[in-house]
């Protein structure tokens, strides 16, 4: 999980400040919750100069990566802690825009030291990158191995930001000429340097040290492994990409084709990496490779159409897959069983997320829809409506507790937010406990309700491997936004959430950072929901007044 408490947001320079964006004209620069109020701190971009072409080629991705710094200057084998949105930003249309100012040094205290050196022995699915010779490499030295970092994809180029500078013009760009980053993932136990990933439309695979993409001020891939090198595996493009949670180096990609690869990073290429023929497109199905020694060592042919969104649970049991036949698909990782499903209301799914706990998972897609399923239940078990078009984006807050939390673990209550082609990001809360649950109607009679969990009143589970038609909305408990607020101009390809803010990005590659409401405010903004438990606090010591905190919900707030 990132951690971000290493280093707090500073203050904007005037110079940065969200009221002079002419950007985002008509765009409010805060949004208001009952926890408090969200302000807009900095936003982040590529360079104004970029030429502008065609919608429709990319997808725009943004990965959180926190670099911490490393024991000693050595070869790129640096630990690091952080956190991959991969489920949120991968999922919108973006302009194909041009070269990016990969020159400009960081705004705080760099240089991660000498470590240039690149091994030529490595023979990974057929060679290294050769984008960038080691010999002619130039180092950053106002780089110190360390910080926070947003990297994201626009045309055909990887841009690398500083979270917490000023600054809003990237800190680094990494450009391809014969083909576009699709989608990107950071590793954040990675053991050998090379912790992030990167999937092209042409279907190749680079793995490469995020450190050592800093150290050096090229635009080019510097000591990059090569995989699926000019599609030899795979031709389609590459639509989403993760690291395996615990897999020790092993990751997965998806194509546009419905299929998925797992990859082991550390093992060496045979230069006959072939599967047998599909039998079936409309059937799962999982073949090994045929020699021991091949990379990617499996594939798993999921659907017909694009696998649009891929996310690993948080311990890596369970992976999670969206796609243009409008499926959720919820398999055992381990087994590689398919566990549980279900299709969407209309159209495709666009994207997914799961709670930190495991136990929901988020889908969003075209029927403008935010579904909430279950996986003790294994079906959908709450909907949203806000949206006015596509869902692109979604994502739990892990970060946010609820204003009447105990501490106890009873009543667990979990925030989450979405974001669309509508421009708006919305919030929403999720209590199983406290939401009204429909029962099923009974023959010639109509539907009954009830409070509570909903396993007590809906039929038993549904059994493993079962793919669900969409259920009828009556008969499934529907949510409302805690908020709604328009944050861009342009349509939205995705958020996270960090310890001190959410993170926005609409399809133009501009990126918005909105900060937390203090705690002091949301203190304040507690007692005022309740005058009674405001009464009540002023009567006990400061350290009790934690547990008489009212709970708020209820309302929405239209911004």
């Amino acid at each position: 999980m990132m951690n971000t408490s290493n280093g707090t947001i500073s203050a904007p320079s005037s110079s940065s400040s969200p009221a002079a964006n002419p950007q985002s004209p008509g765009i409010k620069t805060y949004f208001k919750t009952p926890e408090g109020k969200y302000k807009l701190h900095y936003e982040k971009t590529h360079s104004s100069g970029l030429l502008h072409y065609a919608h429709g080629k990319t997808v725009t991705q943004v990965t959180l990566a926190q670099l911490k710094e490393r024991a000693a200057p050595s070869t790129p084998t640096g630990t690091s802690s952080g956190y991959s949105a991969s489920s949120g930003f991968r999922s919108a249309t973006a302009r194909l825009l041009g070269t990016g100012n990969g020159n400009r040094a960081l705004s705080f205290v760099g240089g991660n030291g000498g470590g240039k050196n690149v091994s030529a022995s490595s023979r990974i699915s057929g060679s290294f990158a050769a984008a960038s010779s080691s010999s002619t490499s130039v180092t950053n030295t106002n780089f110190d191995g360390k910080g926070t970092y947003l990297v994201f994809n626009v045309g055909d180029a990887v841009f690398i930001c500083d979270l917490n500078s000023q600054e809003k013009d990237p800190v680094k760009s990494i450009h391809f000429s014969n083909s576009n980053p699709m989608c990107h993932a950071f590793d954040p136990d990675a053991k050998d340097g090379h912790d992030l990933l990167i999937g092209l439309n042409s279907g190749d695979v680079y793995t490469v040290s995020l450190r050592q993409q800093l150290q050096d001020v090229s635009k080019k891939l510097v000591g990059a492994l090569h995989y699926n090198k000019d599609g030899s595996v795979n031709n389609s493009r590459c639509t989403s990409i993760a690291w395996v949670p615990g897999g020790d180096g092993a990751f997965v990609v998806a194509h546009a084709d419905g299929n998925l690869y797992v990859y082991e990073k550390n093992k060496d290429g045979a230069p006959d990496s072939t599967f047998p023929a599909i039998r079936d497109p409309t059937q799962f199905t999982v073949d090994k490779a045929k020699y021991s020694k091949s990379n990617p060592v499996a594939r798993w042919h999921i659907c017909q159409g694009s696998i649009n969104s891929i996310a690993f649970s948080n311990d890596g049991s369970h992976l999670a897959t969206v796609g243009r036949d409008g499926y959720l698909r919820v398999f055992d990782f381990s087994t590689q069983k398919l566990v549980c499903g279900g299709k969407s209301y209309y159209g495709a799914l666009l994207c997914c997320s799961w709670s930190m706990d495991g136990k929901y998972i988020l889908t969003g897609g075209e029927d403008d829809l935010v579904q909430v399923w279950s996986m003790e239940d294994r079906k959908v078990v709450a909907w949203g409506e806000g949206h006015n078009s596509w869902v692109s984006g979604v994502a739990f807050d892990s970060y946010w507790s609820s204003p009447n939390a105990d501490g106890s673990g009873e009543h667990v209550m979990y925030r989450f937010g979405s974001v669309g082609q509508d421009t708006q990001l919305l919030l929403w809360d999720l209590e199983m406990d406290e939401i009204v649950v429909p029962l099923r109607r009974p023959p010639g009679g109509s539907p009954t309700y009830s409070t509570g969990s909903q396993s007590a009143h809906w039929d038993n589970a549904i059994p493993m491997g079962t793919l669900q038609p969409a259920p009828c909305k009556r008969d499934v408990p529907k949510l409302s936004p805690v908020i709604a607020h328009r944050v861009h101009t342009e349509p939205l390809s995705g958020l996270m959430f960090t310890q001190e803010s959410v993170v926005t990005a609409c399809r133009e590659g501009h990126i918005k950072i909105w900060t937390r409401p203090s705690a002091s405010e949301t203190q304040s903004n507690s007692s005022e929901a309740n005058p009674a438990i405001a009464l009540l606090s002023s009567s006990f010591p400061k350290d009790n007044k934690g547990s008489l905190s009212s709970k708020i919900g209820g309302s929405s707030l239209k911004q």
